[in-house]
């Protein structure tokens, strides 16, 4: 499989924009709610991080051949590496189990990567990190197929930052680099921006149990569980789990926690820049939602059973586009939209 022609830096960036709307349905929404000279930067990061996943989720890909893949990519992201070549070779090495569009930006990464190569030296930094420390962590957390679930809550949050949380400040890297008034938040922006992130991903881990578990993953830490009288090695799809409804709702409520901190992260941005608000608050928005038909139904058993319709997704967009501009309308929406769920304390920033 090999990308289709275009011509140059437009070419390129065209090409960006079609294969984000056909690998992600909520980026391919939140991302065009960017400014213009923010969208492709974002973009680009954005489909790097996928390369990255699609990496990580490949089947047919041996733990030792996913390692050289992530050494590879970091090679080629700083410009060590020829992109032409790295992106044939992992479309080649992809299977069927990974999605056709992942497939295609995979053979289409050499121009991702002149994309890349054409951002400023801040933004291209930036960048760089994030998918330095997204790989290495990724290969930390390659799977024990002996065990079932992770550690502890302490193992979940490390999970979470190399998968989320590393983008979140790769994410307050390129809003300062963007704005000189958002780097005057700096230090607050980068001490929420970790949990910001993470309750994005905690909402999709705990949507995602059971198409996980099925796979042969569990992200779940096991020490909540176990605290709720479950052990997680037990965890079938077929009969009802006394404890594990609460170890759910235990996840629930730290997720909670974390989104608060997103809420806060995001009244940090200056309310002129609506846009950058609503690329934000429609991912918090959605998780919150997610979170609430979790909470309803903790007897689930297929992500499909708690999916968000296109309808609540649009309600999401409509309200919280609308209030972007009031912090006052932002914190009346939250504490409306989670004052069913179970609360903890939002954990420290």
């Amino acid at each position: 499989m090999t990308a289709s022609p275009g011509s140059g830096r437009d070419g390129d960036l065209a090409y960006q924009a079609r294969v984000l709307q056909a690998v992600s349905r909520t980026y391919a929404l939140t991302i065009p709610a960017l400014p213009d000279r923010l969208r492709p930067v974002v973009s680009n990061a954005y489909l790097l991080c996928r390369i990255t996943d699609t990496i990580e989720d490949e089947p047919g890909l041996s733990p030792a051949r996913k390692q050289v893949f992530w050494a590879r990519l970091i090679e080629v992201v700083a410009g060590c590496r020829d992109a032409a070549s790295f992106g044939l070779e992992l479309a080649a090495a992809l299977t069927p189990a990974t999605p056709e569009a992942e497939r295609e930006l995979a053979a289409g990464a050499d121009r991702i990567l002149r994309v890349t190569a054409g951002l400023r030296a801040a933004q291209r930094a930036a960048i760089e990190r994030c998918i330095r420390v997204m790989s290495r962590g990724m290969a930390e957390f390659q799977r024990d197929p002996g065990s079932v679930g992770l550690k502890d809550l302490g193992q979940l949050d490390r999970y979470c930052y190399f998968v989320a949380g590393v983008v979140g400040e790769m994410l307050v890297e390129l809003f300062c680099d963007y704005s000189d008034e958002i780097e005057s938040h700096r230090k607050e922006l980068t001490a929420l921006a970790v949990s910001h992130a993470q309750g994005l991903q905690m909402a999709n881990i705990l949507k995602d149990v059971w198409d996980d578990w099925e796979n042969g993953a569990c992200w779940l830490p096991r020490d909540v569980f176990r605290a709720a009288g479950f052990d997680l090695g037990s965890l079938s799809a077929d009969r009802a789990a006394p404890g594990f409804d609460e170890g759910l709702s235990r996840l629930v409520a730290v997720t909670r926690g974390h989104l608060s901190n997103a809420l806060r992260f995001i009244l940090l941005i200056p309310r002129h820049e609506a846009g950058i608000r609503r690329h934000l608050l429609w991912a918090v928005g959605l998780a919150v939602l997610m979170l609430r038909r979790i909470h309803r139904t903790p007897s689930f058993r297929q992500g499909h059973n708690v999916r968000l319709s296109r309808f609540s997704v649009g309600a999401v967009v409509a309200v919280t586009s609308v209030a972007a501009r009031s912090d006052a309308a932002l914190r009346l929406l939250f504490r409306a939209a989670t004052r069913t769920l179970p609360s903890a304390p939002p954990p420290d920033a």
